[in-house]
């Protein structure tokens, strides 16, 4: 699993790595994948740290856990591949992507051209068993992400950091809000969407914040197709 995970983020969580308790979390994810269908593939595990090299983090997005229906989860928060049907919470984004900046929904719902610009689309476990939701939870893979996010509090240059629900919100208090910008919102998932997710114009506070940091703006347009490494063949504005 190890071996998928890009150097430069290797060298930042080299401490980790090395640990009996990253031992553990690997041979307990060897052991599902043995028994059960676990998502996602194990070459997409890591995919959020190939897209959003370390250096150029700006905006970390934490989500919760993996997509766990056939062929969803690809290794992005709330992302899944061209040709899966959208799930709710990212119709829920989309919706409220169009209402903040104006457009259309989006075609599909893959969003590495969001990871490719500096977005760290980050899930706070990295796996789970098919069709069994928080299956991974409580197994370490907190722990592992719990310290990605501290390694990118501590970069020097400020960083916006997305929360969207309680879950993720809990994770403020390892933040430090003198330096970066923390922005919060319910859950855009249908059980919440509508107690502040929808009307929070997320996406325009997200570039506010970045032109305040001094950092470029995302630009928020979802390719209409995305070749076999998810890289923009042609655009198609939200």
């Amino acid at each position: 699993m190890i071996d998928y995970l890009p150097e430069d983020w290797r060298k930042v969580l080299a401490a980790e790595l090395a640990s009996e308790k990253f031992r553990k979390l690997a041979a307990f994810v060897a052991d599902q994948r043995a028994k059960y269908t676990v998502y996602p593939p194990e070459a997409e595990v890591f995919t959020a740290f190939r897209l959003t090299p370390f250096a150029q983090v700006r905006v970390l997005l934490l989500g919760q856990d993996p997509y766990h229906g056939t062929g969803e989860a690809h290794g992005l928060c709330f992302s899944v591949k061209p040709g899966v049907p959208i799930p709710p919470s990212l119709r829920n984004i989309f919706k409220e992507l169009a209402n903040d900046i104006g457009g259309s929904i989006p075609s599909h719902g893959c969003l590495t051209s969001w990871a490719k610009q500096g977005m760290l689309m980050l899930n706070a476990v990295l796996t789970v068993r098919a069709n069994e939701p928080a299956s991974h939870a409580r197994q370490g893979w907190e722990w592992f992400t719990d310290a990605v996010i501290q390694y990118v509090n501590a970069k020097p240059t400020p960083v916006v950091f997305v929360l969207w629900g309680a879950y993720a919100q809990k994770k403020a208090t390892r933040i430090d809000a003198s330096r970066h910008t923390i922005l919060q919102a319910a859950h855009p998932s249908p059980l919440s969407a509508n107690k502040g997710f929808l009307g929070s114009r997320c996406f325009s506070q997200i570039n506010a914040a970045l032109r305040r940091h001094g950092q470029p703006e995302i630009d928020w347009t979802i390719p209409v197709t995305v070749d076999s490494e998810f890289s923009t063949t042609v655009a198609e504005k939200p």
